[in-house]
């Protein structure tokens, strides 16, 4: 699960041309496509193409628009089933796809069940967070029918299995015990995150390495299979951020190794006549998922993990596609484009579990007269006392800061996310109200479960329950 968000931006929402230098010569070469005869930049043998190009003449279009071949394209469809545009660039909206658009799944919402409820818990927190930290046993009971411990770790060398340090393997021993007041609760090992892929780390290239090579793999397995037997978890969760992306630890044959790598895993577990689940993270931006197989790895994951939250924050400043401008990180109307990619490609919602956030991603405006989504930030908002993050508030955190400043939060219901500024800040959230519309919207889809990030956001009340699933009393633990 993402600790640090997405760098790179959402699927493009307009022309490139829109941010292309149209004109071009000799001397002033296009940064993206060909310098065709006439002095302007483009795609295709019209610009390409021999006696038609005078500079960057190598450009390649993202896709195959009108049989141009294989000399002016890098591949001849775009991936996800997305939309080639006549300009030879991939998309999804009206000017790459024109009138085409894509069949969602459709329920009754009203007798649509959400059946799982999956809550990660941060065991990092205990040494990370200032206050607010909730140990295994303090997660609200009722609330969740999995609770995933993030994160395991996997020796880079042996590939075992592994506590991250010794405070992770007490946690480990306390989370099982929730299974002594909820048997039917199911205790799910995460593996891997946003830091684990980091430049600095040693387990950078570790999924990678371990697609990759099936005497790792077996070692792997047997590891896996024993910590889980261990500690007693019913499944594992592998959040690998991200395939084939180079500055991420990635390589090109993450693509076919990641569904060769679960359908190995999967066999393993039945090889020891293991019932244990499998499920694996996706990211909200088309950028990482294009380099996932889901189709295939679909065959392979009980459910895909759908993280979708941090569409927006302090990264969007450098962005050619956003800009330093406010928006909320977890917009359902951009969400819509991230589900659109799954159902593009067929994938059966009862296998998408849909992320909602317990944290807000805040910002410091540059005026603080001017709070409204598109205004201008200068930087992240300031850190709270407990998350000590700029830029990220958790939502104890921010109800909080409203009782304590009298605010009276806005709602934007079309995105069925609130929003709260005062003084110079601003931050975008979710409560109970957006999680009612959230869950509405994604039940009329089909989607019959959501995961939370993070379980260990809330307090010891539940006060950031998801609406669909209320915290209960705990029963009695009677001792004969």
């Amino acid at each position: 699960m993402v600790e640090t968000p997405d760098s790179k931006g959402e699927i493009r929402l307009e022309l490139p041309m829109a941010v292309w230098q149209l004109s071009c010569s000799e001397a002033n070469p296009c940064t993206l496509g060909c310098c065709g005869k006439s002095g302007v930049c483009g795609m295709g043998p019209t610009f390409c193409g021999p006696g038609n190009c005078t500079a960057s003449c190598d450009a390649k279009a993202e896709c195959d628009p009108d049989n141009w071949g294989s000399a002016y394209v890098n591949a001849s469809t775009c991936p996800l089933n997305v939309c080639c545009s006549s300009y030879g660039f991939c998309g999804t909206t009206s000017e790459f796809c024109g009138d085409t658009t894509v069949t969602r799944p459709s329920c009754d919402a009203s007798s649509q069940n959400v059946s799982r409820i999956v809550g990660y818990y941060e065991a990092y927190a205990m040494s990370s967070r200032a206050c607010d930290v909730l140990r295994p046993t303090e997660i609200p009971y009722g609330v969740y029918t999995h609770v995933n411990f993030a994160f395991g770790t996997i020796d880079p060398t042996t590939f075992a299995v592994q506590a991250t340090d010794e405070t992770e393997a007490i946690l480990l021993q306390e989370i099982g015990s929730l299974k002594l007041i909820q048997p039917n609760l199911q205790i799910w090992l995460s593996l891997g995150g946003w830091s684990f892929s980091d430049a600095d780390e040693s387990t950078r290239y570790t999924f990678s390495d371990l697609a990759a090579s099936e005497a790792d793999q077996k070692a792997f397995f047997a590891s896996l299979i024993s910590f889980m037997g261990t500690y007693g978890f019913d499944g594992v969760d592998i959040d690998w951020e991200y395939p084939v992306e180079a500055d991420r630890g990635g390589r090109s044959d993450d693509y076919d190794n990641f569904p060769s790598f679960l359908k190995s895993m999967q066999s393993s577990f039945s090889g020891t006549g293991s019932d244990k689940g499998i499920s694996i993270t996706l990211p909200s931006s088309y950028y990482y998922m294009q380099h996932f197989d889901i189709v295939s790895l679909s065959k392979y994951v009980d459910w895909f993990n759908i993280m979708a939250y941090d569409l927006h924050g302090t990264w969007d400043e450098d962005s050619q596609w956003t800009g330093p401008y406010i928006n909320a990180h977890t917009n359902m109307t951009e969400l819509q484009t991230t589900l659109d990619l799954l159902w593009r490609n067929d994938i059966d919602s009862s296998k998408v579990v849909l992320g909602m956030a317990y944290y807000g991603r805040s910002f410091t405006l540059t005026e603080a007269s001017c709070s409204e989504p598109g205004c201008r930030f200068v930087s992240g908002g300031n850190a709270g006392n407990c998350s000590i993050t700029a830029g990220v508030l958790l939502n104890p955190e921010i109800m909080n800061i409203i009782s304590a400043n009298d605010l009276d939060p806005t709602l934007y219901k079309d995105a069925a996310v609130k929003a709260i500024n005062w003084e110079n800040q601003w931050v975008s959230y979710d409560d109970e109200d957006t999680w009612k519309l959230k869950s509405e919207w994604l039940k009329s889809q089909c989607i019959s479960g959501v995961m939370v990030w993070a379980a260990t956001q809330d307090d010891t009340n539940g006060t950031c329950r998801c609406p669909i699933s209320k915290p209960l009393p705990p029963p009695r633990l009677v001792i004969p």
